[in-house]
């Protein structure tokens, strides 16, 4: 089935050149100009991915991610980010947020397609070790349904939270690399956007409460999740 993008932007000349290459691609392709316009579409056409400004007229790019995470219709449709701002702080806020990637104008159309091709393969990953669940403490993570469970109640998590949180876990006890997990969840080359896994830990983490403290920072390395007895993988 052909995947739907929804692209959200007020600068015609942008929005010509982002759906004339994913168009090309092969993608089935709606447009959005204003925030409020932005999340009717994407109630009412239930894109796979959005390619989201944040400058927008009505409502910022901001406001928008924050109402696809809030709502369960679509809190997992996957989001990269457009943002002319080179401020670290701006392309943060969006990470914590729940934005899965993010480019900065100017772009290059090649470096878009890729990342789109990346962030959909990663939403559309098949479950692993299907039937199985691994249990940490309160955590429990369905694989065969892509669940997690924190003391019986289910966790809000994004595909790419889901993606890192048991790619840590199944390689527990062993430090990962910003650049490993960059390839293992992101699908990204080792030297892109290193500070998209500290956001994406840093928000793993208070999601997971007391467990997240079994992500540990081993400076100058990575992360590791800390192995514990109690953790292991069940059938």
């Amino acid at each position: 089935m052909t995947h739907h993008i929804l692209v959200v932007d007020d600068e015609p000349d942008i929005v010509a050149l982002v759906v004339h290459h994913l168009v090309q691609e092969g993608y089935r392709v709606s447009t959005a100009n204003s925030g409020p316009t932005a999340l009717k579409a994407a109630h009412e056409q239930r894109p796979d991915l959005i390619v989201l400004d944040l400058m927008l007229p009505g409502m910022s790019g901001y406001d928008v991610l924050a109402e696809l995470r809030k709502d369960e219709a679509t809190r997992e449709v996957g989001v990269i980010l457009l943002t002319a701002r080179r401020d670290e702080p701006d392309r943060i806020r969006g990470l914590t947020l729940g934005a899965d990637d993010y480019l900065t104008k100017p772009f290059s159309p090649a470096e878009m397609v890729l990342r789109v091709q990346a962030l959909l393969r990663r939403l559309g990953a098949p479950p692993m070790a299907t039937g199985s669940t691994v249990v940490v403490g309160g955590l429990v993570i369905d694989r065969s349904a892509h669940q997690v469970l924190l003391d019986g109640k289910e966790l809000n998590l994004t595909a790419t939270e889901y993606k890192l949180l048991l790619t840590l876990i199944e390689r527990r006890g062993r430090v990962q690399s910003r650049a490993q997990l960059l390839e293992a969840v992101w699908d990204a080359q080792p030297d892109i956007q290193t500070r998209t896994v500290d956001m994406h830990v840093l928000r793993l983490r208070s999601k997971l409460g007391e467990v997240g403290e079994m992500i540990e920072t081993v400076r100058g390395f990575g992360y590791r999740f800390r192995a514990t007895e109690h953790s292991g993988p069940h059938t």
